[in-house]
């Protein structure tokens, strides 16, 4: 089930890029950032609120208030970094580059979470880090 919701974010991702190439167009990339992130915070809560999630803000412990803090910061930051990249450079070159926080991930993954990285994961980090290379070159 979760490789078909991957599947899925990795669509609407492929999608955001090409929607956001063409709406940035004049427009300042703060700005369009913003008028993003509004839209995704509206839809975000409606689903909280249409599958009755509310509630669970009470039980959400004060190390997750923190970290989901630090993560929508750094979302921002890759947010105001993307589309500021996406204004002054080529979709088909920004975007293989942003894919390489795949293989950040997973060196973080493995750092700080202590995950596997196996021969495969290696390997995979290889290859998707020489066809950046191969795309924006």
């Amino acid at each position: 089930m979760w490789f078909g919701f991957a599947l899925g974010s990795a669509f609407f991702a492929a999608l955001t890029s090409i929607l956001a190439k063409i709406g940035i167009d004049g427009v300042d990339s703060n700005l369009a950032t913003a008028i993003r992130t509004m839209v995704v915070v509206v839809m975000a809560w409606g689903m909280v609120f249409l599958t009755h999630q509310q509630s669970g803000l009470k039980e959400i412990s004060h190390k997750s208030w923190i970290f989901l803090i630090l993560s929508g910061l750094a979302t921002g930051a890759s947010w105001l970094c993307y589309y500021y990249a996406l204004q002054i450079g080529d979709v088909s070159k920004v975007v293989p580059v942003d894919k390489l926080s795949v293989v950040i991930t997973l060196v973080m993954a493995f750092i700080f979470l202590h995950e596997e990285f196996t021969a495969k994961s290696l390997i995979g980090c290889g290859l998707i880090g020489a066809g950046t290379l191969l795309m924006v070159l």
